[in-house]
């Protein structure tokens, strides 16, 4: 079947230079009639517009024009049709987070990357963590806590030390952000069909606030966490530069200071 594209770009000089090369040699469709959407920008762009356009079922191909990019593909001019006809599929499931504030108010949102748990003024958070109805840590005094797909565990997770899942580990990371007490707990790896909540044991003195990808909440008194498996989103890479060959990349990696 033919490709039908749609373009959504992100409103920086780099995302509007590669636009106008695609608007000379590509016919691009409405989003309805597309099946393909080409997203133009960087790795925060891609995750704002994936949960935007989710509901229609397409898949995305990242084109990078920002920092790093691990969501997206280099751009390529004069290959672009051939890596996008190419290019190869990945299925991702994402977290849901469902949070209690404290005003009893009901909040949710879905993170592809992670569920940051963070603290909202200048004292540490006092947090309990439960998976199901067993206590993974009875009190964690801490600047926050992120809990991590695979797919974001190379993002934040991995820049407070947090551990890289290999895409279809089927896990979920658990990472404390700068640990007071106790002072050298490393978190967890669970399944990825674990239930998490997370409580604040201490609302009044010590505020935390929850943010999902880029959605936060604040003043949460509680939060549940989970895989949610009816919501999927098929990202698109070119042949060769798969999501998994840039999770094991960042396992390789020997970085210079």
């Amino acid at each position: 079947m033919k490709d039908k594209i749609y373009i959504v770009f992100d409103k920086t000089k780099s995302s509007l230079k590669i636009k106008s090369i695609l608007d000379k040699n590509i016919n691009t469709s409405t989003l309805k009639k597309s099946n393909i959407i080409i997203v133009l920008g960087g790795d925060g762009f891609m995750l704002q517009t994936i949960k935007k356009l989710y509901k229609f079922k397409k898949p995305f191909y990242g084109i990078n024009s920002g920092n790093y990019g691990f969501l997206m593909n280099k751009f390529s001019g004069e290959h672009f049709l051939k890596n996008l006809k190419n290019s190869n599929n990945i299925k991702i499931h994402p977290l849901q987070m469902t949070v209690k504030t404290k005003s009893n108010q009901i909040k949710k949102s879905i993170a592809i990357n992670e569920v940051s748990i963070l603290r909202q003024s200048k004292q540490a958070a006092t947090i309990q963590i439960k998976k199901g109805k067993n206590i993974l840590i009875k009190k964690l005094t801490a600047d926050g806590v992120l809990v991590s797909t695979p797919a974001g565990s190379t993002a934040y997770n991995l820049s407070v030390h947090g551990p890289i899942l290999n895409l279809n580990s089927k896990k979920l990371a658990i990472t404390p952000i700068s640990p007071f007490r106790p002072r050298r707990w490393k978190g967890k790896i669970i399944s990825e069909n674990s239930k998490i909540n997370i409580s604040n044991l201490d609302t009044e003195k010590r505020p935390i606030s929850a943010v999902a990808d880029n959605f936060e909440v604040r003043n949460v008194k509680s939060l549940n966490i989970r895989i949610i498996k009816n919501i999927y989103f098929n990202l698109l890479y070119d042949k060769g530069n798969s999501l998994q060959k840039k999770i094991k990349i960042e396992q390789l990696r020997k970085e210079k200071y």
